[in-house]
């Protein structure tokens, strides 16, 4: 098999032409150069190396040594600043390449020595290095050398460079360039076109969509089996042999290698993929065991085992043409494919991200044996090390390689070889359905050295976080807000919370997002109107709105399963569900309790059909829970109810002395009624507080308000219509509603029974459990360019919080809404809500007598809480964009642990 880091046939042909001998009228040279490699440009001073890059790369592409001597000396022409500035260019070069740029070295490159620098880091970072030589006589160098003025140059110089680069010319490919251009005489130089060529493993414009089998192992029947399965139609030959599969209309098949060994059928196998691949139907990868068959059929020393001798006889009954065709396809085989963009990457045991895409023995190599530890288990096999467990690459891995008895996806890689010709099963993903199929083996075929395990890499989730995915400064790519920056502080401030209180990570698959208000009313004794909110809304170009009522409450997300095992297998995490904070801790200490709520849920989604409908066994819902003295009891006590005690004791012995003192004749008018004022304020904050506390025991008081179902098995919901979230809701609460109806009929039946019976019940077991948890959210639809509508939704807001409730949310009926830029260009991201608080209510905000600062108040800064909002938000949908795909708990975890850092930005709190 063909070492993808070797010159191919065809590039020995261009370097046999290169070190040929000068034409007088040089046809254009073509110069192929690989689109990732290290161009090493090599020639004496004069010879045209700056000319011949600015002509055929981007300046960003060419690293000069004379810059680089500029950047240290002042003085690209300095030569005792060479050390120093080489060491800065071979920095350069290693940054560029490890980022996978194409990078060219503008230096004189003559001596042998400097070239193995570059060429040991083109190998450290697994790319091609090209060497492009400008053999350009002596006498032209020196006359090109003495017309610059900024270069004055010893006699000697060029006639020693140009005979350390004759001497050179042979010995490159020895000295580890895969592919050498010479290019002899100026006009040579002048005519040659550098043509970039994409890697052998570069398909990325393949998006798909694709059905990745897993090890076959010569079992030809199975393959059969799956490939009908997966709706291919089979092609036949004269003799009833498969040699083609046409697949689904848009599909490709993809095949992980180890087609061959072991099993019953080798040359089946291989000619029925040879078939799909010479007809565009499927696309492969080498195996371990293709190369080494490969090597065997070309008369290579191997040693013979592990099933080759199965390969071998079942070969040998085959003709001449068809092993010559064998040979010639396995040795063509590429070790590994980008696909999808980049999005997905196909391998036989493999590959971690820094070798995606790279072309170097090392990464063929891993991508064919993996890695091991060193070790060797009981059964003398090696130990693979478990690179999957500590996976965090974009693209998701598909390999095989390592028997498991099946197939499962962790962090991001899903090993599909799972013992077909062991007795196991034929397995291929579905992508981008993510949908794994399989079949069973028809027998066992080979007896497996070591039993099937789930200590094979890929087999076993291992470490699902890591401190390396949260700690520092992190970016964060948001489809809906674009790179969404985490400081390294909040970040820490962040890791306190989670690793200190927060619920098991792999529940909390979102956090919700602050809100802002909205911009501050100038109306008289208001701080916030929903005139405000719907004029900015109309401003950026949105019709069609819903205020929704703000619920005496805190804001809880609920996670509901249908039964344990749903959670289980989603999440890993046996149980209900769980319910929690906006920073992510168990909203309730009761665990009873909290199992009582998830029950009502549950019982209510069931009724009204939602996890029928949704196709899903879990539900993921954001609301408020009532009363806010469930959670905020503490709260309430230590701050709330003190100054409203401290005031009801203090202000009416103030008032009583102001009057006394009135009475002997003092003009106290004035402050008399600004104490009459305070002690009214007073008042009014203590009835605002109290509105939000009510007595509860057990589920009795307990009041669950949803107000969205943000998301279900394989579907983000956050980004549907509210008014469709609405109706979910309501269906919710009229089958909690319902199911309330006949518990209660139910217990009126059982005490009649227990009377008759002369039993006593309990006062836990009749009415104080039996009341209606869920609760529905108010709602008034609003179409800003309808004056009657505005006004209608703006008196439903006073009547709301005229009669002691907080306010509304005020927010686009399509979730997810840009302004427009000119020419219909979507532009930034709208608040996807702003709030706006009742003029009492916003007395615990900002304090009783806040009505008498208003005019400074109305000066707040929105720009850093509006700022905040969007990119909390755009983390949330982003996280479930995450989970609805099934990507690995650790990417899930990266967008929600993000919004929890950037609650630690410092923003007012009463905001």
């Amino acid at each position: 098999m063909t070492d993808e880091a070797t010159p191919t046939s065809e590039q020995h042909q261009h370097q046999e032409h290169d070190q040929g001998q000068p034409q007088d009228h040089p046809a254009p040279r073509r110069l192929p150069v690989t689109d990732v490699s290290l161009v090493v440009l090599i020639g004496t001073s004069g010879a045209g190396k700056s000319t011949f890059a600015r002509r055929h790369f981007l300046p960003t592409q060419v690293v000069s040594s004379d810059f680089c001597r500029g950047l240290v000396a002042d003085d690209e022409n300095d030569q005792s600043a060479s050390a120093e500035a080489f060491d800065v260019l071979h920095y350069i070069v290693g940054k560029r390449l490890a980022a996978g740029r194409l990078t060219v070295v503008d230096a004189t490159n003559v001596q042998p020595e400097a070239r193995r620098q570059l060429v040991r880091i083109a190998r450290e970072h697994d790319v091609l290095s090209i060497a492009i030589v400008l053999d350009v006589p002596p006498g032209v160098c020196a006359e090109r050398n003495r017309s610059r003025p900024d270069r004055r140059l010893p006699a000697h110089v060029v006639p020693r460079q140009h005979r350390e680069l004759r001497r050179s010319l042979r010995g490159l490919e020895r000295e580890g360039f895969r592919k050498v251009h010479v290019l002899r005489g100026a006009a040579e130089v002048a005519a040659a076109e550098v043509e970039l060529e994409k890697r052998y493993n570069d398909l990325r414009h393949l998006t798909g969509p694709f059905d990745i089998v897993g090890d076959i192992h010569g079992c030809r029947s199975e393959l059969e089996t799956l490939l009908i399965r997966l709706g291919y139609t089979l092609t036949r030959d004269a003799g009833g042999r498969p040699v083609d599969a046409v697949p689904p209309a848009g599909r490709t098949a993809v095949f992980v290698g180890d087609l061959v060994d072991r099993g019953p059928d080798t040359p089946g196998v291989l000619r029925l993929v040879m078939g799909m691949v010479a007809a565009g139907h499927a696309l492969c990868v080498p195996g371990n065991h293709e190369n080494k068959l490969g090597r065997a059929l070309d008369g290579k020393k191997v040693n013979v085992a592990y099933g080759l001798q199965e390969s071998l006889d079942q070969l040998a009954g085959e003709s001449e043409e068809f092993r010559a065709e064998a040979r010639e396809f396995m040795r063509g085989l590429v070790s590994h494919y980008l696909l999808d963009g980049g999005a997905l990457v196909v391998c036989h045991a493999g590959l971690p991200e820094r070798y995606h895409g790279r072309n170097s023995g090392r990464v063929r190599s891993h991508a064919l044996y993996g890695e091991t530890t060193g070790e060797t288990d009981e059964y003398g096999l090696p130990v693979r090390y478990p690179w999957a467990e500590e996976y965090r690459g974009k693209a998701l891995v598909v390999y095989g390689h390592t028997p498991v008895p099946s197939a499962s996806f962790v962090n991001n890689t899903v090993c599909l070889d799972t013992g077909c010709v062991f007795g196991g099963t034929l397995t291929a993903l579905r992508y981008p359905e993510r949908e794994l199929v399989s079949v069973p083996a028809e027998r066992e075929w080979y007896a497996p050295v070591r039993p099937l395990s789930t200590d094979a890499p890929g087999a076993r989730e291992g470490r699902p976080l890591d401190l390396a995915d949260v700690a520092g400064r992190r970016i964060v790519e948001t489809g809906l807000h674009g790179r969404v920056a985490v400081r390294e502080e909040n970040a820490a401030a962040a890791l306190e919370v989670m690793s200190r209180f927060a619920l098991d990570p792999r529940l909390l698959a979102y956090l919700p997002p602050t809100m802002a208000p909205s911009a501050a009313s100038r109306r008289d004794g208001f701080l916030e109107h929903p005139q405000e909110a719907f004029a900015a809304y109309r401003a950026d170009g949105v019709r069609h709105l819903v205020c929704e009522e703000k619920h005496m409450g805190s804001r809880a997300v609920v996670l509901v399963a249908r039964d344990d095992a749903a959670l289980e297998q989603r999440f890993g995490v046996a149980g209900s569900g769980a319910i929690w904070t906006r920073t992510g801790r168990a909203f309730l200490a009761d665990d009873g309790l909290t199992a009582a709520v998830l029950g009502r849920v549950r019982v209510a989604a069931e009724r009204s059909g939602l996890f029928d409908e949704l196709g899903t066994g879990w539900l993921l819902l954001d609301a408020e829970l009532m009363p806010w003295s469930l959670k905020a009891v503490e709260l309430l006590r230590r701050q709330y109810a003190a100054v409203g005690a401290a005031a009801g004791a203090a202000l009416p012995e103030a008032l009583a002395a102001l009057e006394r003192a009135a009475g002997r004749g003092l003009d106290l008018a004035e402050l008399t009624a600004k104490q009459r004022r305070r002690a009214a304020d007073a008042q009014a904050f203590t009835e605002a507080y109290r509105r939000y506390c009510w007595p509860t025991e057990g589920l009795s008081g307990v009041r669950l308000a949803p107000f969205q179902v943000l998301a279900a098995e394989g579907a983000n919901l956050a980004v549907r219509p509210h008014d469709e979230h609405l109706a979910w809701i309501d269906r919710l609460v009229a089958a909690d509603e319902a199911a309330t109806e006949a518990a209660t009929e139910a217990a009126a039946e059982a005490r009649a029974e227990a009377a008759l019976a002369a039993a006593s019940v309990t006062a836990s077991e009749t009415d104080g459990d039996r009341a209606p948890v869920l609760h529905r959210t108010g709602r008034l639809l609003v179409d800003t360019e309808d004056e009657a509508s505005v006004a209608a939704a703006t008196v439903w807001w006073d009547e709301l919080t005229a009669a002691g409730g907080e306010g509304m949310v005020v927010k686009p009926l399509a979730s997810v809404v840009r302004t427009k830029r000119g020419g219909g260009r979507p532009g930034g991201l709208v608040q996807p809500g702003v709030k706006v608080r009742g003029r009492e209510y916003l007395r615990i905000v900002y304090g009783p007598d806040y009505t008498e600062y208003l005019d400074r108040l109305r000066e707040r800064s929105l720009g850093h809480k509006r700022s905040l909002a969007l990119r909390e938000y755009a983390l949330g949908l982003e996280a479930l964009d995450r989970l609805a795909a099934g990507e690995p708990l650790w990417r899930v975890h990266e967008p929600v642990f993000a919004v929890l850092a950037l609650e630690s930005e410092p923003v007012d709190p009463r905001l």
